[in-house]
């Protein structure tokens, strides 16, 4: 899975629980046991960055053993960076989220 479409299942996912949420503002509905759980999306986005990083040590060492093209390296190795750079940004926007909810007064 690209760095790209990792970041837009994410951001699709994200999309469908605010429609969900909104369309049950108001309702006094119980939530359903299938719907799409945040939890289960980061902890796939993380999976992710994780394969991605481990796929990128993969191709480092098939470069040293002489099996692996220099390019597929360093584009594993972009693919990777991406992808870590992208959980940290959606990391920071959860912090900072926490934290103007912490400031909100009660």
């Amino acid at each position: 899975m690209s760095t790209p479409s990792l970041a837009s299942n994410a951001y699709q996912s994200a999309a469908r629980l605010m429609q969900q949420q909104s369309a049950n503002i108001g309702k006094d509905v119980a939530p359903k046991v299938d719907a799409p759980d945040f939890g289960a999306m980061v902890s796939s986005a993380v999976e992710g960055v994780v394969d991605k990083g481990q796929a990128m040590d993969a191709k480092a060492i098939g470069m040293m053993e002489g099996k692996t093209d220099v390019v597929d390296v360093v584009t594993a190795i972009a693919e990777t960076e991406t992808a870590l750079e992208t959980m940290v940004a959606v990391r920071d926007k959860v912090i900072a989220a926490y934290e103007e909810i912490m400031r909100m007064q009660i």
